[in-house]
């Protein structure tokens, strides 16, 4: 087993090494391992074992959390025509024409025809919001369509899942008894986890940030996340609905940007996992067997859905945000594997449709990643630019530029914080000491909590488009840090500093160094007229 992880690994870096140089994205990659794995150690039904598979979904329940993350109820509310309507429309149309096209053309039965139809209504949550979070376009107003519509299709899971369990019911429950069932767990597990973040989310993290302890920090994400997921699944819906209620709650509080932070190389490392398990279900025999009705079926499937997107947002919004939208949801998703998987183990699909389906689908996933990161490029030839499309990104601050970012709250950033209001300068503070943190929100600062040693915080306060970044820290060994950091992201040519001693300039690679005085706060602020 130790030798398959090594050579996983290995053929997982080399393949995303070899792809880089074509700027192609490691989702393929790790597809691609996946594929050379299956074949290389004869793993091809391993993808079936059920501890993998639910150690590869976590990849999508952490992702689905920094998802929730972004967003608070208020915001989701905001959302509601997205979610509700663009998104039930296309799940609701979609299903209905390929069902009724698998009844008239294909003679299938009607239940199989309803599972096939709503599997293949599903997009894929994992390669889209992945890729759209590392090209910022979930900041876009396209974005934001996209995301409203995989919300209600992970929320769509729960009726499917539900469907199928009636057709595969047994005489000892009744059909009412089990939606029932189903409507008292959800309000039971809505009402759980919200009065848990109301009441306890809050204070518990409190409680937990005043050890100063990262790897306590940590465990407890990692715990309210996973947690929630457990609970979700206890009660029979899908582990990353209650992940992704759990990121909401926890987006209500101060900690918000920290446990995107701290959970941000899990959810990488899972979802690596998860697309490697979607690889080992390509099976080359297969697609020459059935190559004809999938070259057929893929184009079929992919174009159908697009019509139906485009015309559902372009009900209400512009063509470019319709195109976009459109364009980034035709592929079909990963649920609609397990979707598949289940309607043939309960003898509701027959097994060549399913296999074919399963191609078909992986196919389709392996040609998204490519599309999302050349979506502007395609959109500007194909559709001009109009006035009337720039739509508002959904979170104020995502093309927030020119800003001064200040490391600290101690003494020493305040007292550079009162020096740029005099200046009138726009600035953004992070402080990862809770006290300081509190102090900075009773004076209703620009102050978010994290640690900014940690790139994934520097890059949610777009350090890279910031005028300036000043350090007010003391602490010589998280100076250093926190300069290599800074220094991978802006290569130091904004970055200005204080140190206490002329020998500390030495393991520090800066252009702006100021030297402690008692006109300190003054002199570093001045620096940003050399910028």
């Amino acid at each position: 087993m130790l030798g398959i992880l090594v050579s996983t690994l290995l053929i997982a870096i080399l393949v995303n090494l070899f792809l880089k140089k074509f700027n192609l994205p490691t989702i393929i990659g790790y597809i691609l391992t996946g594929t050379i794995v299956a074949y290389l150690f004869g793993l091809h039904n391993a993808v079936h074992n059920k501890d993998l598979k639910e150690i590869a979904e976590f990849g999508i329940v952490f992702l689905m959390f920094t998802i929730g993350l972004e967003f608070s109820f208020k915001a989701l509310m905001k959302m509601k025509k997205e979610v509700l309507f663009t998104g039930t429309l296309q799940i609701g149309i979609t299903t209905l024409i390929v069902v009724l096209m698998c009844i008239f053309l294909l003679d299938y039965p009607f239940q199989t025809a309803m599972i096939i139809g709503t599997a293949l209504a599903l997009s894929s949550t994992a390669i889209v919001l992945k890729t759209f979070n590392e090209t910022r376009e979930i900041n876009r107003h396209h974005g934001r369509r996209v995301l409203g519509i995989l919300i209600m299709q992970d929320i769509a899971v729960i009726p499917i899942l539900l469907m199928i369990s009636i057709f595969a019911l047994d005489s000892d429950k009744s059909i009412a008894y089990i939606i029932a069932e189903t409507l008292l767990a959800a309000l039971a597990l809505i009402t759980l986890l919200l009065l848990s973040g109301k009441y306890l989310l809050e204070p518990f993290f409190e409680h937990v940030s005043k050890s100063k302890s990262d790897e306590l920090f940590v465990g407890s994400v990692l715990l309210i996340a996973m947690g929630a997921s457990y609970l979700a699944h206890e009660f029979g819906f899908s582990y990353s609905l209650g992940a992704f209620i759990a990121g909401m709650l926890i987006a209500e509080t101060k900690f918000k940007h920290q446990a995107e932070a701290d959970l941000t190389p899990f959810r990488n490392l899972l979802l690596g996992v998860f697309f490697i398990t979607v690889g080992m279900q390509i099976k080359f025999s297969l697609i020459f067997e059935h190559f004809f009705t999938i070259m057929i079926l893929l184009p079929l499937l992919l174009g159908l859905k697009y019509l139906i997107i485009y015309a559902i947002v372009r009900l209400d919004d512009s063509k470019r945000v319709a195109f976009k939208t459109a364009v980034s949801l035709v592929q079909i998703g990963e649920f609609s594997l397990a979707i598949l998987e289940l309607g043939r183990n309960n003898n509701l699909v027959d097994p060549i449709s399913s296999q074919i389906l399963i191609v078909t689908i992986v196919l389709s996933m392996i040609l998204t990643p490519l599309i999302l990161k050349n979506l502007s490029k395609i959109t500007a030839r194909l559709i001009q630019e109009n006035n009337k499309d720039s739509s508002p990104p959904l979170w104020v601050d995502a093309d927030k530029s020119g800003h001064i970012i200040v490391l600290g709250y101690g003494s020493l950033g305040q007292a550079v914080v009162k020096e740029l209001k005099q200046q009138k300068r726009d600035y953004l503070i992070i402080e990862h000491n809770l006290i300081h943190f509190n102090k900075g929100k009773q004076h209703n600062e620009a102050i978010i909590f994290g640690n900014a040693a940690q790139k994934v915080i520097l890059e949610l306060v777009k350090i890279q488009s910031a005028a300036a970044i000043i350090i007010a820290i003391d602490n010589p060994e998280k100076l250093q840090l926190i300069c290599e950091v800074i220094n991978d992201l802006t290569h130091n040519i904004k970055t200005i500093v204080k140190v206490s001693k002329p020998d500390e300039l030495s393991d520090l690679a800066l252009t702006h160094v100021v030297v402690q005085s008692t006109e300190v706060a003054k002199a570093l602020v001045s620096k940003i007229k050399d910028l």
